[in-house]
């Protein structure tokens, strides 16, 4: 292996980057001429723009994440554009489009779905991906984060199947057959004590679920049921910790509560509701 690769490793592992050997691939590849895959053990300086490479390596350095120096991150079945105005859409996250999957077995049905909350836009293209004569409502209300969410969908050309509007579910006074969320539900005290990375380098919008992280979901349980038509489905995030709570929190919603599903941590993560 050559000085150069040699070098960046040794800087990686003294910053105790996490896995240091497939970031510094995706930093020579984010950095390469060409469009022919960088593989360390066969790397030649004179692929890579040397100037570009050491400004993301030193960004990398300073624990800014991957995704935040190559503008890209993968969810579901594409990688997106992000920034520092919207959250890395995360694996987690995949399990509201299973779940949406196992409730809506016809891909070809007419839906209606609303994201909520939208940021990056992943989840609203990841669906239309799924259903494709769905009419999608991808709401935020960040100006910022609609700007990307708009690239993504421009980008992948749903522009046709995805409506992005800046607005609060307290506004929408549409019916819809499906409803999605990842709200933030990060509690006061789980947001002073997140990591580095995220407390820097991801928007406190999409992460400040308030005092006790149930916020958004107060908000949800007294508006939601008045824009769900017959038959519709609520699939939430949740935090680790609040299926408890968010039951609760549900029970005036007259909704019915259809399941929960856990990620592969083992923890609670999707709460599905129903309305008959």
């Amino acid at each position: 292996m050559n000085d150069f690769i040699i070098s960046s490793l040794k800087k990686l592992k003294e910053k105790k980057i996490p896995n240091p050997e497939i970031d510094l691939r995706i930093l020579l590849n984010y950095s390469k001429y060409s469009k022919h895959e960088i593989i360390l053990s066969n790397f030649d300086l004179d692929q890579i723009n040397v100037n570009l490479f050491h400004k993301a390596l030193n960004r990398r350095l300073a624990n800014e994440p991957i995704s935040k120096i190559i503008n890209k991150k993968f969810f579901w079945k594409d990688d997106f554009y992000v920034n520092e105005f919207v959250l890395d859409p995360r694996p987690e996250t995949e399990f509201i489009v299973e779940e949406s999957i196992k409730l809506i077995q016809d891909n070809q049905s007419n839906l209606k779905i609303l994201d909520i909350g939208t940021g990056s836009g992943a989840l609203a293209i990841s669906l239309a991906r799924e259903f494709v004569n769905a009419d999608i409502l991808a709401i935020d209300i960040s100006d910022e984060a609609i700007l990307v969410a708009n690239k993504n969908i421009i980008n992948k050309k749903l522009y046709n199947q995805i409506k992005l509007k800046k607005i609060s579910i307290d506004l929408i006074d549409e019916k819809f057959d499906l409803i999605v969320s990842n709200p933030p539900y990060l509690t006061k005290k789980e947001l002073e004590n997140t990591s580095y990375e995220i407390k820097n380098y991801e928007p406190l919008i999409a992460l400040d679920g308030g005092e006790d992280g149930l916020d958004f979901y107060r908000e949800f349980a007294n508006k939601i049921n008045t824009i769900m038509k017959v038959n519709a489905y609520l699939i939430l995030e949740i935090g680790a910790k609040q299926f408890i709570d968010c039951k609760e929190i549900f029970s005036v919603s007259q909704l019915n509560f259809h399941k929960k599903t856990q990620d592969l941590q083992k923890k609670d993560r999707i709460m599905v509701y129903s309305k008959l």
